[in-house]
Formats: C-alpha cells, sequence, structure tokens
C-alpha cells in the first residue's frame, strides 16, 4: 500500500507545523492547509502563505501546502478532495487550527471575539471531521483511521478572563468524544490532546493579553516547571495516530507538564 494520508490544519507554525514534520518522520504523507490570511477580531498575525508554502518545501514531495479556512465547509472538503486525488485516500486528519483572545470578563466580551474564536477553534474541528470523516471511512485501511482534535488545558478547567476560548475548547473535547462513540464498529478512533503552556505564536498572545512574559508561564507547568515545545504536542499525536493506540478513543490527553494535576 502508498503511504497513509493525514490532513492536518493550523499547519503553518507551531504545533500544526510540527505535527507535519513528525507525521512525515513516521512514515506519513500529509495535506498541511492554513488559513493564510488575519482574522480581524484576533490579536496577532495568522500564519501566512510563506510560511505554510516553507512547512512543505521542507519535506519535499510528502506535504501538499493548501490555504484553507476551518469556518469554510467547502474549503475543508476540497482540501479532503485533493488528498483523495493526489494519493486517493485519506487515514486521518488532526484538527490543530485554533485562536486566542483573552483579557475580559465574559459579559465583556463582543460578538466579534467570540465569534472568532468559536468559529475557528470549535466550529472549525466540526467542519474538519464532517470534511474528512466519509474519506477516512473508505480508506483502503480503515483500521488505521484516526481523528485528533487539538484541545487546551482550557478545555479541562475554568481560566480567568478566557470564556470564548475555555467554551470553544471544552466543546472540542465533547464533540470528540461523541464522535469517537458515533464511530463505533469503524476501526476508526477519535481523541483529543490538551496541550499546557507551549511556545507558540497564541502563547505569546496569551502572554500580552495578561500583560507577561511568555516564560512566566512555566509556573503553571508543574511539576516540569517549563514550556511545553510544539514537538512534545506532535508526539502525543503521532501517539493517536499510530498502531499502538488503535483501542484508544474517546480520550482526552493532557500534555502539560502536570498542570492539570496540580490546579
Amino acid at each position: 500500500m502508498s503511504r497513509p494520508v493525514a490532513l492536518v490544519t493550523g499547519a503553518a507554525r507551531g504545533m500544526g507545523a510540527a505535527i507535519v514534520a513528525r507525521l512525515v518522520d513516521d512514515g506519513w504523507d500529509v495535506i498541511a492547509t492554513d488559513i493564510c490570511a488575519d482574522v480581524p477580531a484576533v490579536p496577532y498575525a495568522m500564519g501566512t502563505q510563506a510560511e505554510l508554502d516553507a512547512v512543505a518545501a521542507a519535506h519535499g514531495d510528502h506535504v501538499r501546502a493548501i490555504a484553507a479556512d476551518v469556518r469554510d465547509q467547502a474549503a475543508m472538503r476540497a482540501a479532503v478532495q485533493a488528498s483523495v486525488d493526489l494519493h486517493g485516500r485519506l487515514d486521518a486528519a488532526v484538527a490543530c487550527a485554533g485562536v486566542f483572545a483573552a483579557g475580559r470578563r465574559l459579559w465583556e466580551v463582543d460578538d466579534a471575539e467570540w465569534d472568532a474564536i468559536v468559529d475557528i477553534d470549535l466550529r472549525g474541528v466540526f467542519h474538519t471531521a464532517r470534511a474528512a470523516i466519509p474519506a477516512i471511512l473508505e480508506s483502503p485501511e480503515p483500521w488505521r483511521g484516526r481523528f485528533v482534535g487539538v484541545a487546551s488545558t482550557a478545555s479541562l478547567v475554568g481560566l480567568q478572563n478566557m470564556a470564548p476560548y475555555v467554551a470553544a475548547k471544552h466543546g472540542v473535547v465533547g464533540l470528540v468524544r461523541s464522535l469517537a462513540v458515533d464511530l463505533a464498529g469503524t476501526g476508526v478512533t477519535a481523541n483529543a490532546v490538551a496541550p499546557g503552556s507551549t511556545r507558540t505564536a497564541i502563547l505569546e498572545a496569551s502572554a500580552a493579553a495578561y500583560g507577561t512574559d511568555i516564560h512566566e508561564f512555566s509556573e503553571h507547568q508543574r511539576p516540569i516547571g517549563r514550556l511545553v515545545e510544539p514537538a512534545e504536542i506532535a508526539g502525543a499525536v503521532a501517539y493517536f495516530l499510530s498502531e499502538s493506540a488503535a483501542a484508544v478513543t474517546g480520550t482526552v490527553l493532557p500534555v502539560d507538564g502536570g498542570m492539570t494535576s496540580t490546579i
């Protein structure tokens, strides 16, 4: 059989780019997508087409870069179809695209901020799953079919002045658990990774929102006492996509340095 193929959203940088690199190293081909455009309600720049193209170029023929907004169902279906057209298959999808904004109490959040975060961080996972799962079920090796949603430690606890983000990430966990049940009997699994404070552009935005430095977030990462690296999130995703995880579904795996065990 040809190499298995995964769709990875939010792939231009940070965790998404690290996931692409790890999957290629593990023998996968990847359809790498990112919005490649800024979102007005998000207080920092999104990944660019140049960054996404650089991710693809680093891995030669094993990665195809496609600009696609997870808020656009047609765009996600087109990305899935690109995998089928190019490789004849899709075996897994990793919904990594996400944005962050914070600094206001729930009743002070405006509609634009709420809509941007929920539409990308939660609806985007829904769109990715709805586009990808039918193709994954048609894979020539359906037993290896996988769906992974990238949530956050914010999916497991309440955090101050972050209500839209916390709500969306809690929603990702509920969506993945329900998807796991819907996939019963198919051999396809659905799981979530819950990163802690990871060295990414989103963490830099978090630090700015709280008027602090990115490294101060390591104080929350007890007992390891440091930031999580994107490659460590990629390792957790790679496990869920591996044959070793065939019996693991409906699970949320915190990769947070012990943060949620000590709060």
